[in-house]
């Protein structure tokens, strides 16, 4: 490991380890011993079997987490939405696709994941998304999904709107 502050290699120590709450993560908290800051790192576990991506053109590309965080960052340019939340939102998006497939994954599970987490935590980002997702053809479109969006978000009970206790 190399110290991100003095930049040395391999002389840290791990003096905390323990899972991350969702499982598929290990935090460590680090000394360096050559200038004796702290730092913590995360650690994931990497899958044996690459999960792969079938897209809507049915061409197949790995799965990448940071495509999938891209996407919902674009989404809430601007927006009340702190970066710890867009990492829960992956993260659940993640846990509900291992839940449900194994090797293969359709591009439309993973966005109408997304969509659902954006719709509960900030309708302009559910928009957003569902604009760029769905490639609507014409502005009524739009206005329907944004009427529908409203329309949910006046009718949810304000306690249900976070999406992670």
């Amino acid at each position: 490991m190399r110290c991100p502050f003095c930049h040395a290699d391999d002389k840290d120590r791990v003096i905390d380890s323990r899972p991350v709450e969702d499982g598929q993560a290990i935090r460590r908290r680090r000394v360096c011993e050559n200038c004796t800051r702290r730092y913590t790192t995360y650690e994931r576990i990497e899958e044996t079997v690459r999960l792969m991506v079938i897209k809507k053109d049915g061409t197949r590309v790995p799965y990448d987490r940071n495509k999938i965080l891209s996407g919902i960052q674009k989404a809430c340019y601007k927006r009340p939405v702190s970066s710890e939340m867009l990492s829960k939102i992956v993260d659940a998006v993640e846990e509900e696709v291992s839940r449900a497939f194994q090797r293969e994954v359709p591009s439309e599970f993973i966005g109408e994941c997304i969509m659902k987490y954006l719709r509960k935590i900030d309708p302009i980002a559910y928009v957003r998304f569902a604009s760029v997702y769905r490639e609507f053809q014409d502005v009524r479109q739009l206005v329907d999904e944004a009427q529908d969006a409203l329309e949910r978000s006046r009718d949810a009970d304000p306690s249900q709107r976070d999406l992670f206790p």
